[in-house]
């Protein structure tokens, strides 16, 4: 019976090698980082932290013949972080206050932190120079005064961020569109406004 015939033994070219173990260390390094996100995750069980209006109320709303509207409104916002292992830092805030479209003022925060498992109220005494309205305008203020109910529109957002153990830093976008109905006799109205995260 004839012996098979075998060609020279060929090596595996040391560059593939190289490569193959890189790919190996790659493969395992997403691995570990997956375990560590995942057990961070469950260790600290983050939250998004938040923003809500907790009340408002309008002291004056006086509109003038010479279609010059005035308001005086207070408002207060609190930032929420309800995670339990660290602590936020809210940045860029800024909303609008709007009646019917027209702008009111602006409401701004410089950055702050707020500590774990904890909120801080934002307290706005907002009050507006004189607004020339249009003759719509005015005639919305008029409907306003005979309703004895001013509506008026908060819009705009916040920045967060806070730590998550050594994953680093989460960052979110949290954006506030609220409605707030408040009555022309001074009274304090607790609306349900949160922010919405992205």
């Amino acid at each position: 019976m004839p012996k098979p015939v075998l060609g020279p033994e060929r090596r595996t070219n040391p560059l593939i090698w190289c490569v193959a173990l890189l790919c190996t260390f790659i493969t395992l390094a997403v691995i570990i980082t997956g375990i560590i996100v995942f057990i961070g995750f469950i260790i600290v069980r983050p939250k998004v932290p938040q923003m809500s209006v907790t009340s408002a109320n309008i002291d004056t709303f006086a509109y003038d013949m010479s279609n010059l509207l005035s308001i005086k409104v207070s408002i207060v916002i609190n930032a929420e972080n309800d995670n339990v292992k660290a602590h936020a830092t809210f940045y860029e805030t800024i909303y609008t206050l709007y009646f019917h479209d027209v702008k009111v003022a602006y409401l701004r925060a410089g950055p702050f932190d707020v500590p774990k498992n904890s909120s801080i109220p934002l307290y706005y005494p907002v009050e507006s120079t004189s607004i020339a309205l249009t003759p719509q305008e005015g005639a919305n203020a008029e409907v306003a005064l005979n309703q004895r109910l001013v509506v008026l529109d908060l819009k705009g957002s916040s920045r967060t961020r806070w730590r998550l153990g050594l994953v680093g830093y989460v960052k979110f976008w949290l954006h506030l569109n609220c409605k707030l109905k408040l009555p022309l006799d001074g009274s304090t109205i607790y609306p349900k406004c949160s922010t919405k995260s992205s």
